[in-house]
């Protein structure tokens, strides 16, 4: 999870590029709720802003207008482990003998400990505890003058999911690693400069244009930026004011894009891989309407994630649609409350039956997932205390067996249900009266993709990226060293 967003507007646009990444992180926060932060340039300086809290409390409209310069980049934080902690939050800064740098970053590294080795001073010259602290130290002593070779200097040495949006004093560089774990868009603000006079200074191409980076194309829409692409696995583009976009290549790309991206993480109205992401989760429920029916009266999601998959059921089996829970606008995503107390008394917060819908009737309920079980347990006991004659559950997606390590919040086998009991035994935790998952052949039926372009480690146990883990204690081998959660 996490979101990062970069932009660099044409000198002399008349809008601060720091007003313009606060309004494009609003389309991320769905990607983390613990932190935000905003770093800026104006050509000769960095500064620095970032707190604990939602963006809207964050980045007001108090802070925003001391923030002058052409090029920022913004990070709002979801934590993976490392502790929810103003010295976590993002973007970590680091003023080094050769430059000064800020990273926002999504993702997790899996070598930690390995990179650690190499940081003169070690973990002591660490102000936080997370891998983008460590990798922000780096990339700030790396030796060579240039940002842009620093990075070709140091990435090669660095394994795991990272997408990054880097802030030097005159750039902002947004790259994915080889295997593109984690999205990220490039975007252009089309004439975002003044009209001008002086042909010589906006000769050349797209020079009045502003530029934008952002972990999904709602990033974009939110502040009327054109789609232009993906940055590509293995790629780094380098926007600098005024200037068409740069590409240069670190590595070969072996696509593993992150499966739940599609499934969950990502906004419904957002785009990956040419896919409309609400298209593609309700066809995930006409394939779940196929591969496990149900007698029932009426299909009904759970809010908000689930409604495009419970669409698809619907359409597919001739079951009525209707809305059994209302959501709570006001309230987070319960999956990432960085603790079980939290997710536990997220969902009461965050949903209540609709008495005189489900009272009496048999419901097909619609999720995207069952990660630890404990949610889905508390909406069935909801459902079933509002009147539900019976209960069937059905989950547009595979059962997570496997921890995951390239950025979710899964770190650790036991905490998941599927690795530890069958789906009879589930069913009968979460006290439904049937349980179905949806099939990694019904995943990519929906998608229409390849299964080679994505990472389903957390359904099948194929890692694109070797992980240091131990299977005899199912623990992550790097929290000793630097507790991951970019």
């Amino acid at each position: 999870m996490c979101g990062v967003f970069g932009v660099a507007l044409p000198p002399g646009s008349g809008t601060e590029a720091a007003a313009v990444a606060s309004t494009g992180l609003f389309g991320l926060q769905h990607r983390g709720q613990e932190s935000a932060g905003l770093a800026v340039s104006d050509g000769a300086e960095i500064f620095l802003y970032k707190d604990l809290g939602m963006i809207a409390q964050v980045l007001d409209d108090r802070r925003l207008p001391s923030f002058r310069g052409d090029l920022a980049i913004a990070h709002c934080r979801y934590s993976t482990t490392g502790s929810t902690i103003w010295e976590n939050a993002q973007p970590t800064f680091r003023l080094g003998p050769r430059r000064a740098v800020a990273i926002g970053h999504n993702g997790n590294l899996v070598n930690t400990r390995e990179l650690l080795t190499q940081l003169e001073g070690g973990k002591a010259r660490l102000a936080a505890t997370t891998d983008t602290e460590l990798l922000t130290t780096l990339l700030a002593d790396e030796e060579a003058p240039d940002t842009v070779q620093a990075l070709l200097q140091l990435l090669p040495r660095v394994r795991g999911a990272f997408a990054l949006v880097i802030l030097d004093r005159s750039r902002i560089i947004g790259l994915r690693d080889p295997h593109g774990f984690r999205p990220l868009v490039l975007g252009r603000i089309p004439d975002a400069g003044p009209a001008r006079d002086d042909a010589a200074l906006w000769a050349s191409d797209g020079a009045r244009d502003g530029w934008v980076l952002s972990s999904e194309t709602t990033g974009l829409d939110i502040i009327g930026a054109e789609f232009v692409r993906d940055v590509e696995p293995g790629e780094m583009v380098i926007l600098e004011s005024g200037r068409e976009p740069r590409s240069v290549r670190f590595a070969p790309a072996n696509p593993a894009l992150c499966v739940f991206e599609m499934i969950y993480f990502a906004r419904p109205d957002s785009y990956m891989e040419g896919r409309n992401l609400y298209e593609v989760r309700r066809r995930m429920g006409e394939q779940l309407a196929g591969e496990h029916p149900a007698e029932t009266d009426l299909v009904m999601p759970v809010p908000d994630t689930g409604a495009p998959a419970a669409a698809g059921y619907a359409e597919a089996s001739g079951i009525p649609f209707r809305e059994g829970l209302v959501r709570n606008r006001y309230t987070g995503r319960t999956f990432i409350q960085p603790s079980q107390t939290l997710r536990h008394r997220g969902v009461t917060m965050k949903l209540n039956p609709l008495r005189e819908v489900v009272r009496g009737k048999r419901l097909t309920v619609v999720d995207d997932s069952i990660v630890r079980g404990t949610t889905t347990k508390q909406i069935v006991a909801l459902l079933r205390k509002a009147g539900a004659a019976e209960v069937h559950v059905r989950i547009s997606a595979p059962p997570i067996f496997h921890p995951c390590f390239y950025g979710i919040d899964t770190q650790i086998t036991s905490e998941l249900i599927a690795a530890t009991s069958s789906v009879e035994e589930i069913r009968d935790f979460i006290g439904a009266d049937s349980l179905g998952y949806l099939s990694i052949k019904g995943v990519l039926a929906a998608l229409d993709l390849p299964y080679d372009r994505f990472c389903f480690a957390c359904f099948d146990g194929r890692y694109p990226e070797p992980v240091p883990y131990d299977a005899m204690s199912r623990k992550f081998m790097l929290e000793e060293a630097v507790p991951a959660g970019g």
